[in-house]
């Protein structure tokens, strides 16, 4: 598979990614048209297998993308219902999607609703996709069975957040002031950003690898960018440093 596609190869998916109508039933008769937006194949990969079979779940796949300009063009030529959002994508990442698709987020009649589906818990994260029009955010760590019915709640119009990221939302939606600058925080990448907080959550090189779909070197390559940009020395400091910022 590719990873930019329009069809999940099944007898009916081009015929109702043209049309915008359902090529089949399943769950109760319920039916609904899903992108896949992550820029990991093997992560794609999975999801499909967890809900892709629409007999079943209701849900049919009719595209993936694995980075911004990918997922424009797949989602404006598939239309779909929901669109499953990675936040940190090449290219300018979620945020960067939903601007891009804003058009057919307001489309009265045939609306493209985004959920975003991130490994990060980040307050700044969730709440920039939800500024930029995401209608929920759920993490990696959520269920098959749970995904699905966000998914078909997201399609109804509803919001569908994992527990304590919905305080996030609140939280800024109920406050007039900006959140403050960390130029510190500022200097990291989102990569990096993911990587500090497992490290500082206390998760070996290999579980982050596993967690974050890289290798370890990879990973130890990120943890030393982040050491010598916020000045520290070890593992330790860094996670003194992340927990005096609230981010663990």
């Amino acid at each position: 598979m590719n990873d930019a596609t329009e069809g999940n190869g099944r007898p009916g998916a081009a015929e109702a990614a043209e049309s915008g109508g359902p090529a089949g039933g399943g769950a109760g008769g319920r039916h609904v048209r899903v992108v896949l937006v992550d820029d990991h194949r093997m992560f794609r990969t999975g999801v499909q297998a967890e809900i892709g079979q629409t007999a079943e779940t209701g849900v049919e796949v009719v595209g993936e993308a694995a980075d911004v300009d990918q997922a424009v063009t797949v989602i404006t030529t598939t239309r779909p219902e929901v669109v499953l959002l990675d936040v940190h994508l090449p290219g300018g990442g979620g945020v960067e999607v939903l601007r891009r698709c804003a058009a057919l987020t307001a489309d009265a009649e045939r609306p493209v609703r985004f959920l975003a589906l991130s490994v990060s818990d980040a307050a700044e994260d969730v709440i920039g996709v939800i500024r930029g029009g995401a209608r929920g955010y759920v993490t990696k760590t959520i269920t098959g069975a749970d995904l699905i019915d966000s998914i078909f709640r997201v399609q109804e119009g509803d919001a569908v957040f994992s527990p304590r990221l919905a305080g996030f939302v609140l939280d800024a939606f109920a406050s007039t002031d900006a959140p403050p600058v960390d130029e510190d925080l500022d200097r990291l990448t989102q990569r990096e950003r993911e990587v500090l907080r497992l490290i500082a959550r206390g998760y070996a090189y290999k579980e982050i690898a596993k967690q974050l779909f890289i290798s370890v070197k990879t990973v130890e390559s990120h943890v030393s960018a982040v050491l010598r940009k916020l000045q520290l020395s070890n593992r330790h400091e860094l996670t003194r440093w992340a927990a005096a910022r609230r981010l663990v």
